[in-house]
């Protein structure tokens, strides 16, 4: 498969590196577009233009790392911050606007009560993306 436009929603976890590796080796024959997006939730109780200075601190540093990782690969990434009450609405929102071919999410399992879990984001983005999606499980044994 071959696609032109994907999305890679990161969080700052090991998968998000091997998820950009893989994003840039889906797009270099077509010399595809990648974005890396980051997104800050905002409580309600805040507005949604507040200025979080050490989630934004936290935010540009692993956008950066995503940018170098994807030098590696000698791939460019357009890498954006954004702020939103909720991930998967934004994500899904994003993916729409921007018309992109693949949302390529890199994932940790998390144990939640003992029971396996991918959080309230992973379920939202598989119901809702308006294109194909691709989780990639970061294994560490």
């Amino acid at each position: 498969m071959e696609f032109d436009k994907i999305l890679v929603p990161v969080t700052g976890t090991q998968a998000d590196d091997e998820a950009t590796r893989l994003a840039c080796r889906l797009t270099k024959k077509n010399k595809g577009k990648i974005w890396a997006v980051y997104v800050i939730t905002i409580k309600r109780s805040l507005p949604l233009d507040a200025e979080i200075e050490p989630e934004i601190r936290k935010a540009e540093g692993i956008l950066d790392h995503i940018a170098s990782v994807a030098e590696e690969e000698d791939c460019e990434v357009e890498t954006d911050l954004l702020q939103a009450r909720e991930a998967g609405p934004t994500i899904v929102d994003e993916a729409a606007e921007r018309e992109v071919d693949l949302i390529l999410m890199g994932v940790t399992y998390k144990r939640h009560f003992g029971q396996f879990s991918l959080g309230s984001v992973v379920p939202y983005v598989l119901k809702n993306a308006p294109c194909r999606v691709i989780l990639y499980h970061q294994y560490t044994p």
